[in-house]
């Protein structure tokens, strides 16, 4: 299970996609609270019961995300998108890997 991306248990939706220009003001918030400059290029962001929490630049490699909510997991599957949306594919080894969601416990 060490593999595993961690959502928190709390969460009841998480949804990726692409940035769009109302999520402007979201993003400027994030990034001022995560003490980051905005993201450029292609964006995708993560929403966690319809709050951006993190968000990712296809073309920078780089993330921005909330400090106080737990979102390394919403990070890690935002940086797995981007690598697909790079055409970037995963080397194969035996059979297909699945990225599995498992609940963090405190």
């Amino acid at each position: 299970m060490s593999n595993a991306t961690k959502i928190p248990a709390g969460e009841t939706s998480v949804v990726i996609r692409v940035a769009t220009p109302a999520d402007l003001d979201d993003l400027r918030r994030l990034a001022a609270l995560d003490s980051a400059r905005a993201l450029l290029g292609t964006l995708l962001v993560a929403e966690s019961d319809g709050e951006i929490r993190a968000a990712y630049s296809v073309d920078e490699g780089r993330a921005i995300a909330d400090p106080f909510v737990s979102t390394a997991g919403l990070v890690d599957l935002l940086k797995a998108r981007g690598a697909r949306l790079r055409g970037e594919h995963p080397a194969r080894t035996g059979g297909r890997r699945r990225l599995r969601l498992v609940p963090v416990r405190p």
